[in-house]
């Protein structure tokens, strides 16, 4: 069963209408790491945390790579259905509504919330994406209108170069979705980048 090849953790909401935050952790991270911003972006929604089945050098990961930057996209791609086929069976065995979840993403868990919004059959209502980095030229832009994507980057970030960052922005503005953009220093989330992302997850 699809539920069983992720390690997650499911805190159910409010009341079973309310939207779900499926939470996508950083290198190195785990299935419980972003639930406290989670709850500061919106305590009451329901919140899905994920961990990835990929270990570099002890360090967990969503998906394989040769070094920083280097992906392996063969990897990415079937990471990215594993993926998805998971948050299926979740929304089954959870009862919530796929299409209105909210990616929430940090660095390498950005990368593989990139992965899944771009995919022809797939649908979410939001994603608040941080310090991601998707170095690819991509011709062909799936159609995102009606989905909001917010976007905190780094303007000194060791990781993601400016450049790659403004690639990023150009991917989604041409897919047509409602993109927000926050610019900070470094390849982190800082206050003011969540209180940002606090308000696109409170527009209607």
């Amino acid at each position: 069963m699809a539920l069983d090849t992720m390690k997650h953790i499911f805190r159910k909401g409010q009341s079973s209408d309310q939207p779900t935050f499926i939470l996508l952790h950083g290198t190195g991270g785990d299935e419980s790491d972003l639930f406290p911003l989670a709850l500061r972006l919106n305590p009451n929604y329901n919140m899905l945390g994920v961990k990835g089945n990929v270990d570099e050098n002890g360090m967990t990961r969503f998906f394989k790579r040769h070094g920083e930057g280097q992906y392996d996209w063969k990897d990415l791609e079937e990471r990215g259905t594993e993926l998805y086929e998971f948050l299926q069976a979740a929304a089954k065995e959870y009862d919530f509504d796929l299409e209105n979840a909210i990616l929430v993403g940090f660095s390498n868990g950005t990368n593989i919330a990139i992965n899944l919004l771009l995919r022809e059959e797939t649908k979410f209502a939001k994603a608040l994406l941080f310090a991601g980095l998707y170095p690819t030229h991509i011709d062909h832009v799936k159609d995102l209108s009606g989905t909001d994507i917010y976007l905190s980057m780094g303007t000194h970030d060791p990781i993601v170069p400016v450049s790659e960052s403004e690639r990023l922005i150009d991917l989604f503005q041409r897919s047509g979705a409602n993109v927000t953009t926050h610019w900070t220093q470094s390849h982190g989330i800082t206050e003011e980048s969540l209180n940002e992302a606090v308000k696109v997850v409170n527009e209607q």
